[in-house]
């Protein structure tokens, strides 16, 4: 056992090492100018990307609003659970996200997918949707990166496939986003 604990960090090190600061440093910015112009900023994943998405959205919009001293407008579409199965049932699970954004994403939000794989159908839609109406797109993805790779505007990269160390990477990379605003002054 012990090995194996050895070898998973250390690789969740090098997954971790692989993160583009350059790109990381970016997103930060184009979250900044989203808040700057009072865009809403809208999070989407699936299953443990889901659960990351609240997770940023609460650190934002609580954590680092209190801080910042006005607030983010920011949602996860994936925590509307009668929603998404209104949708998934009624229509397709591939339009569980395409769905809310028709209803509330205007040109120039800022629309976040994260996936491991980067094809996900319903994450896929969501982003091809929102570059056909001029919302900023980014993709946090696993190094088999997908089709989400090559439709969103700014793409980060984890280099690992494993869906543990890739979701662990970015909730850092979330986390690095809000603590941005949390520990440094907003410009």
């Amino acid at each position: 056992m012990r090995t194996w604990l050895s070898q998973y960090i250390e690789a969740q090190h090098k997954a971790l090492d692989s993160v583009p600061l350059d790109a990381v440093e970016r997103l930060i910015e184009t979250v900044r100018q989203a808040w700057n112009e009072d865009r809403q900023i809208f999070v989407i994943g699936n299953g443990g990307n889901a659960a990351s998405g609240s997770h940023f959205a609460t650190d934002l919009g609580k954590g680092a609003s209190d801080v910042a001293g006005r607030r983010f407008r920011i949602i996860t579409l994936a925590d509307n659970v009668a929603w998404l199965t209104a949708i998934g049932n009624d229509y397709s699970y591939d339009d569980v996200f395409v769905r809310p954004l028709e209803n509330y994403a205007r040109p120039g939000d800022l629309l976040i997918a994260s996936s491991v794989s980067g094809n996900s159908p319903n994450l896929v839609k969501a982003v091809e949707w929102a570059r056909a109406k001029d919302l900023r797109t980014v993709a946090l993805v696993g190094a088999k990166r997908g089709r989400l790779a090559e439709l969103a505007e700014q793409t980060i990269v984890v280099d690992d496939t494993h869906y543990g160390r890739v979701e662990d990477v970015q909730m850092t990379i979330y986390h690095l986003i809000c603590y941005a605003f949390m520990e440094k002054k907003p410009a």
